[in-house]
C-alpha cells in the first residue's frame, strides 16, 4: 500500500507527534541518553544536532531520498520517515519513542495532550498554486461562483478540515492542503518552481487514559490512518489535484 502512496506524489512523508504539556527535558545527559538509545536499534541514524532554536535532532543519512529522523522540541516528540519503502520501518521507530519516552524523558500519559499520526504528500507544479487547488476541488462547489467573475484570479485556497471520528471526540481527521503561492507571484505572473503543493492528513488521538497512548492504540491509529488514507484521501483529493497538475505541464 504504501508503494502506492508514494507513486501519486514527488514526496511521501510518515511522522508520529507527541504533543505534551510540559516542557520537555533538554540536559546534556538526558537528551544524549535518550538519543544513543534510539541509535542502538536504529545504528544508521548518526546525525546529531541542535538547531538555533534550541531543538535537537537526529537523523538518518540520507539515502537517495529515504530518510529517518526523531526531533526532540520544547514540548513535542517527533519521528518519522521520507520517502519509506514500507510502514513497518516508520512504525518502529514510532513504536520506540513510545516506548521509551516514558523512563527516559519523564512522559506521563498525563502529560500527553495528543498523539498524531501525520501522511504528508508534496506535489512539485509550476503555476499558481491556489488555482490548481481551487481547480481540482472547489469547481463544483458553492465557491465556484466566487470565482466565475471577470478577472478573478485565485489567491488563497489552502482548505482545511477536522471531523471526529467517535462519539467523544477522542479520535480526530484533519486534512489540509497547502498553496505556496504569493500575492507577488500571482501579479507579476513568476512562479517558482522548487516549492510543492502539500496535502496533510492527520489522525489524532487525545484521552487522559494510558489506554490512549499504549502500542496497541498506536497500532489501531496508524491501520485508521492507512484505511482513510486508501478509501477517502486518494480518491477524493489526491486524484483530482494530480490530474488538474497534469493539465499544467
Amino acid at each position: 500500500m504504501i508503494d502506492s502512496f508514494g507513486s501519486l506524489c514527488d514526496d511521501f512523508y510518515v511522522d508520529m507527534q507527541i504533543n505534551t504539556h510540559l516542557d520537555l527535558p533538554s540536559e546534556r545527559d538526558t537528551v544524549l541518553t535518550f538519543f544513543e538509545r534510539i541509535q542502538k536499534q536504529f545504528p544508521g541514524m548518526n546525525n546529531f544536532y541542535k538547531r538555533p532554536n534550541g531543538d535537537f535532532c537526529l537523523e538518518q543519512e540520507k539515502e537517495g531520498e529515504k530518510y529517518l529522523w526523531v526531533n526532540l522540541e520544547v514540548d513535542r516528540i517527533s519521528s518519522g520517515c521520507a520517502n519509506p519503502q514500507q510502514f513497518e520501518d516508520v512504525y518502529a521507530l514510532n513504536q520506540l519513542i513510545l516506548e521509551i519516552a516514558p523512563y527516559m524523558l519523564g512522559v506521563s500519559y498525563l502529560d500527553i495532550d495528543s498523539l498524531d499520526i501525520t501522511f504528508t504528500m508534496d506535489f512539485d507544479c509550476r503555476g499558481n498554486h491556489s488555482e490548481i487547488i481551487a481547480d481540482a476541488l472547489f469547481a463544483s462547489t458553492a465557491f465556484s461562483a466566487f470565482l466565475d467573475m471577470p478577472k478573478t484570479k485565485p489567491l488563497g485556497f489552502s482548505p482545511a478540515a477536522i471531523i471526529s471520528l467517535d462519539d467523544e471526540c477522542t479520535m480526530q481527521a484533519r486534512i489540509s492542503i497547502e498553496s505556496r503561492t504569493g500575492l507577488t507571484e500571482v501579479k507579476e505572473q513568476k512562479f517558482k518552481s522548487d516549492e510543492p503543493i502539500s496535502l496533510y492528513f492527520t489522525i489524532r488521538r487525545q484521552g487522559k487514559g494510558k489506554e490512549f497512548y499504549s502500542l496497541g492504540s498506536l497500532a489501531q491509529q496508524c491501520r485508521i490512518a492507512e484505511d482513510l488514507m486508501a478509501e477517502k484521501i486518494v480518491p477524493a483529493f489526491v486524484g483530482p489535484l494530480t490530474n488538474a497538475i497534469a493539465q499544467r505541464r
